[in-house]
């Protein structure tokens, strides 16, 4: 691309032409995507906007972009944002991109937590003030530790049954786990406000998040019911502070507590017995299967946030055990899956002892997400 004038139309076709001899799947998608969040326009506005000339800053970044994509780097990775749900959220390498599937995974979820109408699994004393009181200590804790003891690391803080919760991993009661988790500016949907919707001081569920990656499941979850305090906890350092950016940005960091630890081992002691809900995409893709994906996946993506061992079990085996004793009587446990591995995990789950246990199809019809409940 010369410096001469570029219109839109001009800068799809030499794109599409681009990465088609890159070897580029899908070389139109492509070009629209990079194009679209280049000129910041939607896909119909740039079909009626063909002789737009690009600025000299936006030729610049398609450019770029555009080599970046012919070398294949995930499209997410290059303009840093995916939308997910009803929010968007920041994505960058060393973090598992979200996708569609877990999409899913959080509308399970959702419906696994109590309706308003009914009575919580957990009492608690909570108030908005309070909230943004303990969010007013954790950062000045945060900043304290990032001078002195940069091996802290403290999110949001909680107040459960009277006791302070900020930092678990450090919790003399934390659960020891196998030591592998998931690494995977936001945008909300127009017209809704980020941040707590109403005060929900004497009905609050908690959840736990476990291999939080990019903090899409925790985020969405938090800002879709409000009436949700979710412990948001990944071993990666990059996932946790992407998660942390994404929840600020958000406006969800009053509700959501990012916690670094292995699985579930942050959410510590005192929460214990006393989860409304468990959710977790965890890497699950078998060795084997991992092995033959595309090079798009394996050359950019965390292996970290894939592979799920030999059977695509290894993690979700510990994660059924702990989640069983970390709910409530009556709480939910929905899970993210391998296709093959529906079934096995099925089999664990009620050998383990959870009712109501389904499997539940993705959007293109394949098994993706388990769902079950603790007995009451």
């Amino acid at each position: 691309m010369s410096d001469e004038v570029w219109t839109i139309k001009a800068a799809l076709d030499w794109c599409r032409g681009y990465l088609e001899r890159k070897g580029d799947e899908n070389p139109r998608l492509s070009a629209e995507w990079l194009l679209c969040e280049t000129c910041r326009m939607r896909r119909v506005e740039l079909y009626v906007n063909f002789e737009r000339p690009l600025s000299a800053d936006e030729r610049a970044t398609l450019r770029d972009w555009v080599v970046r994509r012919g070398a294949g780097e995930p499209l997410q990775y290059i303009t840093g944002e995916v939308a997910f749900r009803h929010i968007g959220v920041k994505v960058r390498p060393g973090v598992l991109i979200p996708r569609p599937e877990t999409e899913v995974l959080v509308s399970e979820a959702l419906a696994l937590l109590p309706a308003p109408e009914r009575r919580c699994a957990v009492d608690s004393t909570i108030t908005q003030a309070e909230f943004e009181e303990l969010q007013a200590e954790a950062a000045e804790k945060a900043a304290s530790a990032a001078v002195g003891k940069s091996e802290q690391r403290l999110g949001a803080a909680f107040y459960l049954d009277g006791n302070e919760v900020s930092n678990a991993a450090a919790d003399a009661d934390a659960q020891p786990m196998v030591e592998r988790a998931n690494v995977a500016g936001p945008r909300v949907a127009d017209g809704d406000e980020p941040g707590p919707k109403h005060d929900v001081a004497s009905d609050v569920l908690y959840v736990a998040d476990i291999c939080t990656g990019s903090g899409c499941i925790a985020c969405s979850i938090a800002y879709e019911n409000p009436r949700t305090r979710v412990l948001a906890c990944d071993i990666a350092p990059e996932a946790i502070a992407l998660a942390k950016e994404n929840v600020a940005a958000l406006g969800l960091d009053k509700r959501v507590a990012v916690l670094q630890g292995d699985l579930g081992a942050p959410v510590g002691g005192r929460f214990m017995g006393k989860l409304s809900l468990v959710v977790s995409n965890p890497p699950y893709i078998p060795t084997n299967v991992l092995e033959g994906l595309s090079a798009e996946v394996t050359q950019h993506e965390p292996s970290l946030a894939l592979d799920g061992g030999a059977d695509g079990l290894d993690l979700y085996r510990p994660l059924a055990e702990w989640a069983l004793r970390a709910l409530a009587p009556g709480g939910g446990f929905a899970v993210e899956l391998h296709e093959t591995r529906l079934d096995a995990a099925a089999d664990i789950a009620r050998g383990l002892g959870y009712v109501d246990v389904r499997i539940v199809n993705d959007l293109t019809d394949r098994p993706r997400v388990l769902a079950a409940h603790k007995p009451r």
